[in-house]
């Protein structure tokens, strides 16, 4: 059964020739120069099909903000890098719709630059970490910015992708076509894959209206009570967007109507706090994550009210204490077992001068990894995209 996110209610007559173009399909309300971009998706596939039957593995390349993020895809023995940069463009945006259609090599900020135009965002807020972020590399690592535990994740906002298979084929998950012949959700699948499952060629978006009102608040006050003060907080219809500790502070944003912010603002109380320190803070350029420090920066992932952990470092609270910042030089069984005993996961998220661990993310656990191998080997079995960047295995 077929279903089209783009206009589920008023169907396209033209909808099912497969000789018009996209942008003929599906007319564009962004800037001409941003719709029109470049379709470069015959050429990507024909670098695909040349590497599927020589076995070459593949890097797969948007802005490479992100390499840090992961393993090493070593193609030092006859690899080679693939670029999406080339193939970008604003391809369909509907702001009555809420929808965004755009490929995946399209600058992160064009597309937030087109969405903001529109009084609209992408509510899970996500990284860049430099100005050549791209929406195939947004979705491919997965991140969510601050706003993420109120809003909702990367994979929440995405309708459903264009992808480029081992063996060239072009594809579409979402959207349309809800599942593959294997029964897979690709569309959800790709987000956080690291790109080992295929190249991301388009990707399409749900959107959000930006909030009418927003005030961000600084509240001085020790670490334990912060915490017990955001698990009350969170039963209460309050408008929060963002909260974080650091430093001695309670940070909160509040977002939605200015009636409603102002309200709950006046019943905080508090310091003003600058709205730029949530971008500061997602984009990692305050001092924990900008200093000398040469400790490996982790990642932290618990459940919400979890008290605070064992661990030597200094840490910064997000997402209400859900995501945790640590800078520590402790041994690595010891923060993964501090977060497994929590009921969450630690990831290694950058490491100075060569500390990484072998492996950055958590293992996983057998039932797990035998799903993720059966994946790969279906969708890629050749292991030619981004070979090891999740796993070794994968």
């Amino acid at each position: 059964m077929s279903h089209d996110p783009y206009d589920a209610n008023r169907p396209d007559p033209r909808r099912r020739d497969p000789d018009r173009h996209e942008q003929d399909r599906y007319p564009t309300h962004a800037e001409p120069d941003q719709a029109a971009g470049h379709d470069a998706s015959e050429a990507l596939a024909e670098r695909i099909r040349r590497a599927h039957a020589n076995r070459t593995p593949l890097r797969i390349v948007g802005g490479d903000t992100k390499a840090f993020y992961g393993r090493r895809v070593d193609i030092s023995g006859g690899g080679e890098a693939l670029s999406t940069t080339e193939h970008h463009g604003i391809v369909h945006y509907d702001p009555v719709e809420l929808v965004v259609s755009v490929r995946a090599g399209t600058r992160l900020a064009t597309l937030e630059a087109a969405l903001d135009a529109e009084g609209q965002q992408l509510a899970c807020e996500p990284p860049h970490f430099g100005a050549a972020a791209t929406v195939g590399g947004m979705v491919a690592a997965g991140l969510s910015g601050p706003r993420r535990p109120w809003a909702g994740a990367v994979r929440d906002f995405v309708l459903g992708i264009r992808m480029i298979g081992h063996d060239g084929t072009q594809l579409r998950f979402g959207g349309e076509v809800m599942k593959n012949v294997a029964g897979y959700d690709l569309s959800r699948l790709m987000v956080g894959a690291q790109g080992c499952l295929g190249v991301l060629t388009e990707v399409s978006f749900k959107v959000l209206p930006r909030p009418a009102a927003t005030r961000s608040l600084r509240l001085a006050m020790p670490l334990e009570t912060a915490l017990e003060r955001l698990a009350e907080w969170g039963r209460k219809p309050w408008p929060l967007s963002a909260a974080s500790y650091h430093d001695g502070a309670l940070n909160l944003r509040l977002e939605g109507g200015a009636g409603s912010v102002a309200q709950t603002a006046g019943q905080l109380g508090g310091d003003a706090l600058e709205d730029d320190y949530w971008t500061a803070l997602r984009e990692q350029r305050l001092a924990l994550f900008t200093s000398d420090d040469p400790r490996p920066l982790w990642r932290l992932s618990l459940p919400n009210n979890t008290p605070p952990l064992a661990l030597d470092g200094d840490v910064l609270y997000d997402w209400a204490g859900a995501q945790r910042w640590l800078k520590s030089d402790a041994p690595v069984a010891s923060i993964r077992g501090a977060a497994a005993r929590a009921g969450g996961h630690a990831s290694c998220f950058r490491a100075q001068h060569g500390a990484n661990p072998d492996e950055p993310f958590t293992a996983l656990t057998p039932v797990l990894a035998k799903y993720h191998q059966r994946l790969k080997q279906r969708l890629d079995p050749y292991g030619i995209f981004n070979p090891g960047r999740l796993y070794e295995a994968l």
